[in-house]
């Protein structure tokens, strides 16, 4: 169901739009949601939209007032509950941000890395390489193979020219770690076993009926290799914050604590039983 607008009104922003019982849907609610400069005909469609949510909502609310018992449409409790968790989220990210230390330094990357290998084994293998993808009728391959093995910046400025002009897929990373499942979807064969492709050669060309391909491996890790420090820093430094977190928020609820017994802000009642 979907009430048409003839118009929108801004004479009368209290205008009644839509009603379920005794609830009732006012212009002035639907404006809100309605972002500035937007046309009528999708100003049209949003309200729209908005008014028969709003009703299959205030339907629902209805029948399960009508259907639930007193006791279970008692949410007292759970609203207690949900209102107490969310003021001590907002007070706690609001402690973080204003008191908890957030930098972390390479030193601390560095020693993190170096005393937990285990937790930075690779799960899948990684490279440096280069490829590039050129259509067969305008590939030179001796003059892409001089200019890949040149992997200064020169170089590389070099070969990113070149590939502007004639390639049409290129991936140059020659001092960046990426997945060798990324590179190799640019493959025109899928490739059966990563170490054995990684590990036979550095050098790879390959074709197909319209494109030339070649890929040079620079470097390589294979699956269960500890990866290097440089792929995982921003991993180690997340974790080093959510450890640097947990202590944090820990001290922060003991010191409450502390100064809750100090202040006598709380009694615990004996219970004992006859």
């Amino acid at each position: 169901m979907a009430i048409i607008f003839a118009g929108c009104s801004t004479e009368n922003t209290d205008e009644p739009l839509a009603s379920v019982g005794e609830k009732v849907l006012y212009r002035s609610k639907v404006d809100e949601i309605l972002p500035k400069g937007i046309s009528a005909e999708d100003s049209i469609s949003m309200s729209n939209n908005y008014i028969d949510k709003w009703i299959k909502q205030e339907l629902l609310i209805q029948k399960a007032d009508e259907n639930l018992s007193i006791d279970q449409k008692d949410l007292r409790e759970e609203l207690e509950e949900y209102r107490n968790s969310l003021i001590i989220y907002k007070y706690k990210n609001e402690l973080i941000k204003q008191r908890m230390d957030t930098i972390v330094t390479n030193q601390q990357i560095e020693e993190f890395y170096n005393n937990n290998p285990s937790n930075f084994n690779l799960n899948y293998s990684i490279v440096k390489a280069t490829f590039v993808m050129i259509p067969g009728d305008l590939a030179d391959p001796d003059l892409v193979k001089s200019l890949i093995a040149d992997t200064s910046p020169e170089g590389l400025d070099e070969l990113r020219d070149y590939c502007g002009q004639y390639a049409k897929r290129v991936n140059i990373s020659a001092d960046e770690w990426i997945s060798f499942q990324m590179l190799e979807k640019n493959f025109p064969n899928k490739v059966e076993d990563d170490e054995t492709f990684l590990t036979q050669q550095k050098l790879y060309e390959m074709n197909d009926s319209n494109y030339y391909y070649i890929v040079s491996i620079h470097d390589y890790k294979l699956t269960n290799d500890l990866a290097p420090i440089e792929f995982v820093r921003n991993n180690i430094k997340n974790l080093i914050l959510n450890q640097r977190k947990i202590k944090f928020l820990k001290e922060i609820e003991e010191n409450i604590y502390t100064e809750g017994v100090r202040k006598k802000k709380f009694r615990i009642y004996d219970t004992k039983t006859n």
